[in-house]
């Protein structure tokens, strides 16, 4: 989009009564032609293929096995939930019950890729994800940051990571109205009134200070930054102990990516650029009005949305409209920055903000400089296909 000052400027180059004379025959013209309405795209509607396993590109390449302690987390969870659950999107993968066969003897594999792979092939039936308004999808990546961090504002350590405040107002708009079930508002109350939350500049300015909901304090803003975005990360502290944190909660306002001259747009060039000119990146920074709280997380982590530990190279972020967390897919894409083909077996277990579309997935790459150089530079075309109980897959076609 052009700046203001590149258009040329009509007052310096058209004498006054022309300049008006002109203006005049403009405002006719629009007056005789009717404004045409913006043009709606169709909206996104998911359909699924049947296909073979023998159908799925690199299908005995992988070594699946490494996808056994996301596909155990997942499972896990669903067994732990009543039969009649339905898994997905208008029960799109059925219920629990259809799981539990499926989920146990993916349980006593001895963990090698030939079992896996023929366990599978026998209990599943693998469908293309098709997108309808397109003819592929888009794949990004994401990572744990790695901050260095402190229990308090010790020197060098000055920019807190909140907690949830107390005055976080979070509204189910479908219990007020149907047509909005699973829409939701945060604000706070003012007076007798919601209003939108305080954004990402009001909080940096202090609005936040002195209510004691500073869980950390880390060294870098732009690192703090980047956990904002990933949501997640691991916190360094002097004493060499690591403290992870995860999302507890945002405050509501929609995400605004930052971009700087000369970055290329990766997640690297941005961050090199905001440490290189200090003085304009707060400004940059608050671009973004969406600002995220954090929870101190024990044990394996980080925690995708399901409510699982995510497992690095085999969890993937996808849109819960369209498919159900916790179940396997097949990723059909290619490696960061390059034609090299990306196959292999993924469990669906998180969830992301840009994450939207019938065919859109986060790749999980890690924690820590190795997995930011992947996430920061993928931005690949692919498909999915979603693996199914046989149950499941043989009421999909009764009623087809």
């Amino acid at each position: 989009m052009p700046r203001q000052g590149d258009m040329p400027s009509l007052r310096s180059s058209v004498p006054g009564l022309a300049l008006l004379a002109m203006a005049a025959l403009l405002l006719a013209a629009c007056e005789k032609k009717p404004k045409q309405p913006p043009a709606v795209e169709p909206a996104a509607r998911m359909l699924l293929e049947e296909t073979g396993f023998a159908d799925l590109p690199g299908w005995d390449g992988d070594a699946l096995s490494e996808a056994l302690p996301a596909i155990g987390r997942s499972c896990a969870l669903l067994s732990a939930q009543p039969d009649s659950r339905g898994v997905g999107p208008n029960r799109l993968a059925g219920s629990v019950a259809d799981w539990r066969g499926p989920c146990a003897a993916i349980g006593r594999l001895s963990g090698d890729d030939a079992s896996l792979r023929a366990t599978l092939q026998e209990l599943f039936v693998a469908f293309k994800v098709v997108d309808t308004t397109a003819k592929d999808g888009l794949f990004t990546g994401y990572y744990e940051a790695e901050l260095r961090g402190a229990w308090g504002p010790i020197d060098g350590y000055r920019w807190p990571l909140y907690g949830v405040p107390d005055d976080l107002v979070s509204v189910d708009l479908g219990r007020f109205r149907a047509d909005l079930k699973g829409e939701r508002i945060y604000g706070r109350v003012k007076g007798a009134a919601l209003v939108p939350y305080y954004n990402r500049r009001d909080i940096d300015k202090g609005v936040l200070t002195g209510r004691r909901l500073e869980l950390l304090w880390v060294s870098d803003p732009v690192d703090a930054f980047f956990l904002h975005v990933q949501g997640s990360g691991r916190v360094s502290l002097p004493d060499g102990s690591v403290v992870r944190v995860g999302f507890a909660g945002s405050n509501g306002l929609d995400f605004a990516s930052i971009g700087v001259p000369g970055a290329g747009g990766s997640m690297q060039g941005i961050r090199k650029w905001l440490r290189a000119n200090p003085t304009a990146a707060t400004a940059i920074l608050q671009r973004n009005p969406r600002y995220i709280f954090f929870r101190k997380i024990d044990g394996d982590g980080p925690i995708g949305a399901q409510g699982v530990a995510l497992t690095p190279g085999r969890s993937l972020a996808v849109d819960p409209a369209f498919l159900p967390l916790g179940v396997p897919l097949w990723l059909d894409t290619t490696w960061p920055s390059s034609e090299r083909p990306l196959r292999r077996l993924m469990v669906a277990q998180d969830t992301g903000n840009a994450i939207k579309g019938p065919i859109r997935g986060d790749f999980f790459w890690g924690f820590g400089e190795p997995a930011l150089a992947e996430a920061g530079r993928m931005k690949q075309r692919g498909h999915y296909y979603l693996l199914l109980p046989k149950s499941v897959a043989e009421r999909r076609r009764k009623t087809s």
